[in-house]
């Protein structure tokens, strides 16, 4: 229907003759000159309705927003001065011969160029929000992004493999999405949070490189950067090292990045300890445009009358400094607001010392409450630690461990974008190395896996898992960009020996292996080769490429916070002949009605 996309068409077209579908964008009529701004997915065209064609400009006086129009014309180039820089179609007009209404519409709930529109409007109408151009840009993007990945996958041998959706329910952190079958009555499928056993299982069957676009469910508590489904570029392989792992996947993200956005990332990307990454930035995932970095000062304070700060350095917590240059000038009420923000992460307060002159270390020189329960060696420490210099102020974060992190690592980065302490550059990649293998569970006292439990120690680490789990480090990595995870991944555990010890470090017992893992754990037995692999988040790379606020805006039909679909009210409720086929009851609750007084 037509020979053109309207955005394509570009003065090298001038004099011939078009034919562009799409839709009414804008119409404006310019004393007897109609023009119709004509869109569709590759861009906008500029359409001139002359009267010296009757037919056809009686038809452009009844078009109205949103009409689905198919036009005819020739090419030309824009009145000098006209000429529209930012459209590629921008230095020409199309004067319009035929004019076609291929479909009417009713005035939409709101238009596209209309700004600071609600969430709930834009995905209870999201037929009509993805017509606008940003989200046409951002799910062009997301095709961009993932073609790159498969054409690099292709050109190093890896093979695309689709792997279930209805699975066993297997505990990896999140709760499963449960689907009740109808043929086993009482029996439940789920849907995978990931492919990792499957993908684990084609090591084995000896597919060497697997990988795979794929969706993943988690019912979670959801937050910008989470969706109950979600996709995943699952990437798996055999016979490499961590080293070699992680080298290939800097070379995939490198040429995404490139073919995607044209951006050269930095060779090679820097790489840091978890435990480094923790100590410095609070967070696993850094953002390391931000300049600020947190101090240990725990042992310095061990002794100070000052008990906020001496009960968590003397009880296994954490405090940490955080230098603020020149952060002396800001005002009672902005101290009050970080220390408000905190408090989300868990932090009871946020002490602060301003340096109003670093040569004074008593109350003269350092202003703050907390000033005259620090005895003087504590102060010089601490100055000395973080290198505070006059006119400076020091945010200080004491609690146990985790909230510490938590809280500094989220001020940390509040402050350096609001305050500017950012070193300028775009992106910033970052390989964390050398996560720990297991976590205490201060709840159910035990020990439990950072990742999973097919997660392989470092080597010579074996031992630990025994007599000191805490020390035992992995074979995980995690590449994170500005903050956010990008992906991670480890190499996986291929012996049964080495299984076995993780079992017990973690408390599983030879009938819970079976029970939860058996089908894995089977199929090792049969000469599972060393692998080891990583998953992407392509929702997280798309948004973070598209510098949208939420991955929502690179989703084409994604969910609320609340886990709601508006577009299509889901979840909903279902009749009770299909409750019945899948001999399920709903639980309800019996409310007693009283009436009172009648007459």
């Amino acid at each position: 229907m037509r020979t053109h996309y309207c955005g394509e068409v570009n003065a090298s077209h001038v004099d011939q003759v078009v034919t562009l579908c799409g839709w009414n964008h804008r119409r404006r009529d310019h004393g007897g000159v109609i023009f119709i701004d004509l869109r569709d997915r590759e861009g906008l065209a500029q359409v001139v309705c002359d009267p010296d064609r009757p037919e056809m400009f009686r038809i452009a006086e009844d078009v109205r927003n949103e009409y689905v129009l198919k036009v005819t014309g020739k090419v030309r180039r824009r009145p000098a001065g006209t000429e529209n820089p930012n459209l590629a179609s921008g230095e020409i007009e199309i004067l319009c011969h035929e004019l076609e209404v291929l479909n009417a519409a009713v005035t939409p709930p709101f238009q596209l160029d209309e700004e600071n529109l609600s969430e709930n409007v834009r995905l209870t109408h999201r037929v009509i929000d993805l017509r606008r151009p940003q989200m046409q840009k951002n799910l062009m993007l997301r095709y961009k992004v993932a073609m790159a990945f498969r054409r690099f996958l292709d050109e190093q041998g890896f093979i695309d493999i689709e792997t279930p959706m209805l699975t066993k329910s297997t505990p990896e952190g999140a709760r499963d999405y449960l689907v009740p079958s109808r043929v086993h009555p009482g029996q439940f499928f789920a849907l995978p949070q990931s492919p990792q056993l499957f993908k684990q299982l084609l090591m084995v069957a000896g597919y060497d490189r697997y990988y795979q676009i794929t969706k993943c469910f988690r019912d979670e508590d959801l937050r910008a950067d989470r969706q109950p489904e979600f996709t995943q570029v699952d990437i798996e392989t055999s016979f490499l090292t961590e080293e070699q792992i992680t080298a290939l996947m800097e070379e995939m993200i490198r040429s995404v990045f490139k073919t995607a956005l044209d951006v050269e990332l930095p060779k090679p990307f820097p790489r840091m300890s978890y435990a480094e990454a923790m100590r410095r930035y609070g967070s696993d995932k850094p953002d390391l445009r931000v300049t600020l970095e947190l101090t240990e000062v725990t042992d310095a304070v061990a002794d100070v009358a000052f008990k906020v700060f001496s009960g968590p350095a003397t009880s296994g917590g954490r405090v940490a400094a955080l230098r603020v240059p020149g952060g002396a000038s800001l005002t009672r009420g902005e101290i009050d607001g970080y220390t408000e923000f905190v408090k989300i992460y868990g932090a009871r307060g946020l002490a602060y010392i301003k340096v109003n002159d670093a040569a004074k270390l008593n109350e003269e020189g350092l202003q703050s409450p907390i000033v005259k329960n620090l005895h003087e060696t504590a102060l010089k420490t601490i100055v000395a630690r973080t290198g505070a210099q006059s006119g400076d102020l020091i945010f200080f974060g004491a609690d146990k461990t985790k909230i510490v992190n938590d809280a500094l690592g989220a001020l940390r980065i509040k402050l350096g974008h609001e305050k500017g302490y950012v070193n300028g550059k775009a992106w910033e990649p970052l390989w964390v190395v050398d996560f720990p293998m297991f976590e205490y569970d201060e709840e159910n006292q035990r020990w439990s896996a950072c990742h999973h439990p097919f997660t392989s120690p470092k080597d010579g680490h074996e031992a630990l898992m025994a007599t000191d789990p805490g020390s035992c480090l992995a074979k995980a990595y995690d590449l994170a960009l500005n903050g956010w995870e990008m992906g991670g991944g480890s190499v996986r555990i291929h012996r049964a020996d080495v299984q076995e010890k993780v079992f017990q470090a973690l408390g599983i017992g030879p009938e819970e292996q079976q029970t939860k893992f058996g089908f894995l754990l089977d199929a090792l037995k049969y000469g599972a080769p060393p692998h080891g692999g990583l998953a992407f988040g392509l929702d997280r790379i798309v948004t973070m490429m598209a510098g949208a606020e939420s991955i929502r805006d690179v989703i084409a039909f994604p969910k609320t916070q609340r886990a709601q679909c508006l577009l299509t009210d889901a979840p909903s409720d279902v009749d009770e002949k299909q409750l019945r086929e899948l001999h399920i009851r709903l639980r309800q609750k019996v409310e007693t009605q009283v009436e009172v007084g009648k007459g």
